[in-house]
């Protein structure tokens, strides 16, 4: 299994050697939610993980994973 999100998103924003501060600003949230985000700590809409994606110039794609269950 690969990184979950919140350390994908830490990874990414240490690249382009932004802060939490203004990370959060530009995404229009608090550095206390963004910090929560990135421990996978919080439950944030896909519109604020849309927006955090966007500003960090990654892509976001979902996709649906089929389940083995039977009716």
């Amino acid at each position: 299994m690969g990184k979950k999100i919140g350390a994908l998103l830490k990874d990414r924003r240490r690249q382009l050697r932004m802060t939490q501060f203004d990370l959060a600003e530009l995404a229009g949230i608090s550095a206390n939610t963004l910090y929560k985000i990135e421990r996978d700590q919080a439950n944030p809409t896909l519109a604020v993980i849309e927006k955090i994606t966007l500003i960090l110039g990654l892509e976001l794609s979902l996709s649906v994973a089929k389940t083995n269950t039977n009716p």
